[in-house]
Order: C-alpha cells, then structure tokens, then sequence
C-alpha cells in the first residue's frame, strides 16, 4: 500500500557522528535501549551487547546505569 522498497524502516534518517560526544552519546543510548523496553533490568544483563566489549576494554563500569542510574534518563 506504501509502495515502499528496499531495506530502510520508516521515519529512518541519516546521522553523521560529529564528535566524541555525539558518539559516546550513541553508545549510552544503544546500549541503554534494553533496559528503556523492559527486557532486562540493568544493561549488563543483555547478553547480546557490546557493551561487554566495552566494560572489557575500560570505557564502562560493569555497573553503569544501574537501577540507581536509571532516574538519569529520559526514559519515555
């Protein structure tokens, strides 16, 4: 009915990364997004993250937005 074609979803729009900021900003927002829908309580619990790579590599605390965390987000 939308004669739509190829593999984009809807509402998808570009974005280039302009700085370490918007990048960082990203990665929180990528890896936050399991715990911001419900299937897991704390992000170190979804096992299909990279955000385990990161916490190897010293960029995050295994405990980052934690449940104590979690009153820091916008989560609507």
């Amino acid at each position: 009915m939308k004669h739509e074609r190829g593999v984009w979803q809807r509402r998808f729009w570009e974005h280039a990364i302009r700085d370490q900021g918007d990048y960082d900003a990203h990665l929180d927002y990528i890896h936050f997004n399991p715990v911001k829908h419900g299937w897991v309580p704390r992000v170190a619990e979804w096992p299909h993250s990279s955000f385990h790579r990161f916490v190897r590599l010293g960029l995050y605390q295994p405990e980052w937005a934690a449940p104590a965390d979690i009153r820091e987000w916008d989560l609507e």
